[in-house]
Parts: structure tokens; sequence; C-alpha cells
């Protein structure tokens, strides 16, 4: 089933866009700049040390700053703690619920990518103690830090939506990329019966904080992209609900996706937000300024509420007050990582209470600068490392073709390949550095080398 998709997809679009050798041309050049990083980490010389750094978390941040770190320091202990023995490309998950990838995909381990001498213990960090300076793991163990790195990622809360079951993922027309590379494939099954039979396709985000926001956008143009293929678009209605009232943060991306969806005859309601689900009866409730509204469906791609995990968020460390206060974000400068009231302690990727950055693009910039700023202060001396907010989407918007969308804190656009790549343009050639070149980048992130 992968393998048809994929085969039928690079048939359509093999003609489009780019001869060989100017794809060529801007694949070396496109691998040769995703694999530049902002500092490298074997650049300077390593600084003796041994400081006690513990990094809860070992995802993409925690693995990365464990690489970065083990790098730039001699005799230092760096302890990485998690519990997950599988490390998830999450990327990927939305390849998956394509139908593009298999789930094998987005699987490997934690262990592969943990740097030699740095120690990996396998229990979750059930508390954080800034002011003692130690963490606590479910097992009860204590562990001391001079310098902590707050890796642990994010919680998607599917219990916060009243009727939602996540075992039922996959079946009864009820998707949910997000969950699991096993629900992700699940979710591309139920999908695929969808674009097979047409009905009412319903799509949404949460209105919380997110990982990588474009993700519900991508799949509402997928899903459109699949019924079109096999002649079904004329049997369905898509309907995209949107947490505010913009379809993405950046002001001029939210117009061209405003745009793509007018086209392709998506419906979009704004400021509505998934309130409850009835799974039997295939009925989703929407908070909105009005009041409650009703949504029957034949398909629907659920988006949980994301928020810190729980150990942090009944921890000291995140903001206070503000927007970030309430789902548990940790209070950190958003330049340099660097928490506002613990001297010692960073954070880095989803966790991070920052304006933007829930994506791994986010991460691989992110991470040198947090180092460089903890290096720095065990060395006595100041960083000028900087963290301006890139992130990057590549939005894709039907099968073989995706926006290589990039901007930073000010909602600037930008671009890594300036007059080759247009952000706002289809391009297949966003649609190759997606599927094909962004995965060997991640992995060289993991190791501290991209």
């Amino acid at each position: 089933m992968y393998k048809d998709a994929l085969a039928k997809v690079i048939e359509d679009v093999s003609q489009k866009t780019l001869d060989r050798r100017s794809f060529l041309m801007l694949g070396a050049a496109g691998a040769g700049s995703l694999l530049l990083a902002p500092a490298s980490a074997s650049a300077a010389p390593k600084v003796k040390s041994s400081a006690r750094i513990v990094i809860a978390g070992a995802g993409a941040a925690g693995l990365a700053a464990a690489s970065y770190l083990a790098a730039r320091l001699d005799g230092a202990k760096i302890t990485l703690i998690d519990a997950r023995k599988e490390h998830f490309y999450q990327p990927g998950f939305t390849l998956v619920a394509a139908g593009i990838k298999a789930s094998p995909y987005v699987v490997s381990t934690t262990k592969e990518y943990v740097p030699g001498g740095v120690e990996l213990i396998e229990e979750r960090v059930a508390e954080f103690d800034p002011e003692g300076n130690k963490v606590v793991t479910e097992s009860g163990a204590a562990h001391a830090y001079d310098f902590l790195i707050v890796a642990t990622g994010l919680k998607l809360d599917y219990e916060a939506i009243p009727g939602m079951e996540v075992e039922q993922i996959g079946n009864n027309g009820l998707g949910s990329i997000y969950h699991s590379p096993a629900k992700a494939e699940a979710t591309w099954r139920a999908m695929s019966n969808f674009a097979d039979t047409g009905g009412v396709g319903v799509f949404l985000r949460p209105g919380t904080e997110m990982k990588c926001a474009g993700a519900p956008l991508k799949y509402t143009f997928i899903t459109d992209d699949h019924l079109r293929r096999r002649g079904n678009r004329g049997k369905a209605e898509l309907i995209y609900n949107a947490h505010n009232k913009a379809l993405f943060s950046v002001p001029i991306v939210h117009e061209k996706v405003r745009m793509l969806f007018g086209e392709r005859g998506v419906k979009v309601n704004y400021e509505r937000v998934l309130e409850s689900i009835d799974i039997g009866k295939k009925l989703a409730v929407f908070k909105t300024p009005v009041g409650p509204v009703e949504q029957q469906y034949d398909f629907i791609n659920v988006i949980p509420p994301m928020r810190a995990p729980d150990s942090v968020r009944n921890s000291p460390l995140p903001w206070q007050e503000g927007g970030w206060a309430k789902d548990g974000w940790i209070e950190v400068d958003k330049h340099n990582l660097r928490h506002a009231r613990y001297d010692n302690v960073f954070a880095v990727g989803d966790v991070a209470g920052v304006p933007k950055g829930k994506t791994a693009a986010s991460v691989k910039w992110q991470v040198p600068v947090a180092v460089d700023h903890l290096v720095a202060s065990i060395a006595g001396k100041e960083s000028e490392a900087h963290y301006n907010g890139y992130t990057s989407c590549p939005l894709i918007t039907r099968l073989g073709q995706a926006m290589l969308i990039e901007f930073d804190y000010k909602d600037n656009l930008t671009p890594s390949f300036p007059g080759v790549i247009a952000p706002l343009e289809e391009l297949w050639i966003s649609w190759v550095m997606k599927t094909m070149a962004l995965k060997p980048t991640y992995i060289s992130m993991l190791r501290g080398r991209a």
C-alpha cells in the first residue's frame, strides 16, 4: 500500500518543476546547507570540568544536548534520564499517516544515539527540585547536578477531551497522527477508507501551544489530494477548524493557506476548539464564542491539547504568570534558553516556554545555543550565542509538493535557499527535502553533527 502510493506520487511529479541536473544541484546544495550547524560542537577545544550535568529527557533535544556536551567537555559527568527505550522520528508521523512511509520508518532506539561517556538511566524524572539542585526519578533515586537541561518534551493530553479513546484511533473514522507510530498508521487506514467513500472530513488544532503547528494543515491538504486522486473529491466536504482567528501564526503564511483552502474547497471555521467527542455517533462538539457547536463527521483527525509533563508542571520551573503559565511551559530567556530564576537550569525543545520553537528544526538551533551558554558558565566566561526563534515547517500541500516555510520570533520569513526555493511556492524540491533529506539531517543533529 505504501509503495503503491509513493510510486504514484513519483510518477506524477517526475515530469514537473526540475530536470535531473537541476535537482541534483539543488540536492547537493540543500544537503550541505541543512547539515551546517549554528556552531560546530567540535570547533572549540574541550573544556576540562568535573561538573555534574543532568539531562532530563532523551528525545531529539536531550540526545542532541548530550552529544554537544560530550564533544565540548572533558571530564564532566553527563547523565541522560529517560524511561522510553524507543526513539521516534516524529517529523515522519505525518508521512506514515499519509500512506507514504510505514511505521518502522520512524522508530529506532534511544541507546544507539547516546554518545560515549554519557550515562543513560532508563527511568522517568518524577520530581524537579531546582532549589536543592537535584531531580528524583520514579524509583525514588535522587540525582544531584551542577547544571540541568530539561528536554522532557510535552504531554499529549487526550484525557482532556471527554469521550476520546486513544485505543479507538483507526476505527470508525477516528484518526490522530500524533499519538504514536502505530496510531499514525491506523490513522492512514481510517483516512484511506474515507478517501474511498467520501463524506464529511473534520480537521482541527487545539487551543494550547503545540508541536509542529503546521501538521493539522498538512493533513488536511493530504486528505484532499487522496480524495482527488481517487476521483472522490466531489463526494467529500472538508472542514478545518482553527483555534483562533488565523490558520498560521505568520500572517503572510496564513493568507497563503487561506487562499489554497479556498481554491481547493476546504471550508474554514475560526475560533473553534474541540470540546468533546462521541466516537460511536461520530459527533464532535466544538467550543466557539457563541457557545457549543455540534459537528457530524465521517472522518476526524483529533489533535489533543498539549502541555508540559506533569513533573514539570508541578515543579517550580514553569512560568508563574502570563500565557505560558497555565500549561506549565518552562520559564526561560527566549534567546539563550537559560531559566529566568535558576541560573544553572536550561530548557530546550518542546517544553521550553518560548514564542516559537516546538519543532525539530528549532531543536537544531536551540541546543547549540543553550550548550554554549552552559559551557561558558563552566569556563567562567560569557557566551554571545543567540537563538532568534528560527523554526521551519515543510508544509505539504499535496502529495509531491510542499512549501518550505522558515521563520523567526518576529514572523520574518528566513529562507535558507533564497533565490532557489521560494517559501510560499508549492515545489517538488521542498517535498523531496521533507520526505528524503530531513531524516538524515535529523539523525546528524542527534549525534551533534548537524
